[in-house]
């Protein structure tokens, strides 16, 4: 599907404490891909890429992110899970590309590529398009009094890039059946999704270390990217961590 023209602006982010939501145990190797969904409640065409992201959540290699986007609420659902941020990341995607392909469900593969989120051969084709890992190594933790953030140093060919560091709190399995809209009636299940996002730094190529405190958030988990920035808009993801609650998603 296809969004009406218009987006609504991105309201300003809550304050960092508020994304420490609760993270449990960090994953011993970091994800190979970082694949972004954005999807919505209220599209028909979207159920099946939410299923397809399920199965990616699963896959340890693979860090697989669900963001709802909130510009299908006028068709007489409102997206419970959809934020304007969210919205806003897709089009500045593609702005960032110069495409300005803006639709759900749309899936966009580290940074870069985007693909139909509901056709599973164009998404796994995709993610086995990206041979190399994330040049980047990212680690999360949780300590007893803090989370702690690890971040390598730059390759050479990476030696003169900076990235933004951001964390977002997730959502691991969120079940919804809307009771208007396309969707109507049809028990829905979503895999990490995404609730909360925000930069906490930047990154320019050297070793570097980051400690946030905990706080009490429920029980969502931490996701970290670091990606590079072109011109306030999001380019290559160069690494990423999750630290999940108790489980893996």
């Amino acid at each position: 599907m296809s969004p009406p023209r218009f987006l609504s602006m991105a309201r300003r982010l809550v304050g960092t404490l508020l994304v420490l939501a609760g993270c449990g145990t960090a994953l011993a190797d970091g994800p190979r891909t970082v694949v972004e969904l954005f999807t919505s409640e209220g599209c028909a065409s979207c159920p099946a890429a939410d299923a397809l992201l399920a199965g990616l959540a699963d896959d340890p290699t693979t860090l697989a992110l669900s963001y709802h986007v909130d510009y299908w609420d006028y068709l007489g659902w409102k997206d419970t899970l959809a934020t304007p941020e969210n919205s806003q990341r897709q089009l500045a995607y593609a702005e960032a590309r110069g495409d300005r392909a803006v639709y759900t469900p749309q899936l966009v593969v580290n940074g870069t590529v985007p693909v139909v989120g509901g056709d599973a051969e164009a998404v796994r084709g995709a993610i086995r398009a990206a041979t190399e890992p994330l040049p980047v190594p990212v680690a999360i933790e949780r300590g007893p009094e803090a989370i702690t953030i690890r971040i390598g140093a730059a390759p050479p060919d990476l030696a003169d890039h900076a990235a933004t560091i951001w964390i977002a709190v997730v959502e691991s399995r969120h079940a919804v059946t809307p009771e208007r809209g396309e969707n109507a009636g049809r028990p829905i299940v979503y895999r990490n999704v995404v609730r909360q996002m925000q930069p906490i730094g930047m990154w320019k190529g050297l070793p570097m270390t980051i400690d946030l405190p905990i706080t009490d958030y429920g029980k969502a988990g931490c996701t970290v990217l670091l990606q590079v920035d072109r011109d306030g808009r999001p380019g290559p993801i160069l690494g990423a961590a999750r630290l999940l609650h108790g489980h893996q998603s």
